[in-house]
């Protein structure tokens, strides 16, 4: 007999795991990683379930928890020593081929620092507004408004010139 508790678990864990998977690998730029990820943050929701069980948008809450232990994973000494080179996608890993433009994209975006990328992808990727992602991150409203200009400035300077990077229509 299962425990209702780990039941509710286990159902939630599995209707968010594919849209967490996708929103690790914006954030780390590699399937192996992201799926990391994804684990240290489900192993964090089984911890604090009962916290979780009791949000208001429990995807929300985990979307958060998602993006802390990435900003928490770059910030130890493993990231530190540990030096990523450029490697062709694992083409078994990935759902869909990529276009051209999509991987320049997200080549721009891996090249971001970690806080700058986590606020591009909670504002744009996950649709979230200035204050949830504030929020997400535990910083003001400010921080992040600051973040993403920075960030969409560095995307700006290394992306060819077109309407998607700039706001001009050719």
């Amino acid at each position: 007999m299962v425990d209702p508790r780990e039941q509710a678990y286990r159902e939630f864990a599995q209707e968010r795991l594919p849209s967490l998977r996708r929103l690790a690998y914006v954030l780390s730029q590699d399937w192996h990683r992201a799926d990391d990820l994804v684990q240290g943050a489900l192993v964090q929701i089984y911890v604090h379930w009962d916290k979780v069980s009791a949000a208001t948008d429990r995807a929300a809450y985990a979307r958060t928890t998602l993006v802390r232990v990435f900003l928490n994973e770059r910030r130890t000494s493993w990231a530190r020593r540990v030096v990523l080179v450029d490697e062709p996608p694992d083409v078994a890993a990935r759902p869909e081929p990529d276009s051209s433009e999509s991987l320049t994209l997200r080549s721009a975006l891996a090249g971001l620092p970690p806080r700058q990328r986590a606020v591009l992808v909670l504002r744009f990727w996950s649709d979230l507004s200035v204050e949830q992602t504030a929020s997400a991150l535990s910083c003001s409203p400010g921080t992040v408004k600051s973040q993403t200009s920075k960030a969409l400035a560095s995307l700006r300077r290394v992306l060819p010139d077109n309407e998607h990077t700039t706001g001009r229509r050719s």
